[in-house]
């Protein structure tokens, strides 16, 4: 299945992400090139979406350019019934914290603050809960990744794999609708990185949109869905049976 296919049918809810042509130049002294070249893509609410291909391939690109990270040269893209290629920086951050969770392969923890103080700064930024719900929520998400135990220690104390479940702990941190991870599974060995997709898996089971970048063929396949890019372009897509995208 290529690019140009139907990602819906006229019966679907509307998409959650809605990619519409998005290119993405980048401009350097040796010249341009040309990381994503019109991508339509449409993510539903529940889906569990992975991004695959090569390095080089435009899936970070497309990830960031998704959460706002980044911008696109033109194209639209839609989150939730917002227009992100409109916004500005500022209400692009806006949107990204109310709306998103971002996990990063290198954990991006902040060392001097505690696993649990960790979960707690995204929902002091928002301002979303008040501080006792604050505690009470980071608690509950650090049972949810089975580290609760680990609540009064600095990251530099926790495995690798246990870094990463409060990477995603702190990611769901404001109850976002949707969340992006980019390669987190990269520095983990087999079965921890199976646990963290277990985790992934759960959360799209209780309605979360997990859109995931991977390079790995077998975490891949644990998606609901999974496209391929090559060359900035969508070569191809693969789908559960009975998936709704």
């Amino acid at each position: 299945m290529n690019s140009s296919t139907v990602n819906s049918k006229p019966s679907d809810p509307e998409p959650l992400i809605d990619l519409h042509h998005v290119v993405k130049v980048y401009k350097g002294l040796a010249g341009s090139v040309t990381a994503l070249n019109g991508i339509d893509l449409k993510v539903f609410q529940g889906e569990f979406l992975v991004v695959t291909g090569k390095s080089g391939s435009g899936k970070t690109t497309l990830v960031n350019i998704i959460t706002g990270l980044d911008r696109s040269t033109s194209g639209d893209i839609w989150v939730a019934g917002t227009p992100l290629h409109r916004l500005g920086p500022e209400k692009a951050s806006r949107l990204r914290g109310k709306m998103m969770g971002v996990v990063f392969q290198s954990f991006e923890l902040l060392p001097t603050l505690t696993v649990l103080q960790n979960v707690i700064l995204p929902m002091d930024f928002a301002q979303r809960y008040s501080l006792r719900e604050q505690r009470q929520r980071a608690l509950y998400l650090l049972e949810q990744v089975d580290i609760v135990e680990h609540a009064k220690k600095l990251p530099a104390a926790l495995s690798g794999g246990q870094q990463q479940r409060l990477a995603i702990a702190r990611a769901m941190a404001n109850d976002p609708a949707i969340l992006v991870a980019d390669e987190p599974t990269g520095s983990l060995d087999s079965a921890t990185a199976k646990a963290v997709i277990d985790i992934f898996e759960d959360l799209a089971q209780q309605g979360r949109t997990v859109l995931m970048v991977t390079h790995d063929k077998d975490i891949a396949k644990r998606g609901s869905r999974m496209i391929t890019l090559l060359d900035g372009e969508i070569v191809h897509t693969e789908k559960e049976e009975g998936s709704h995208a």
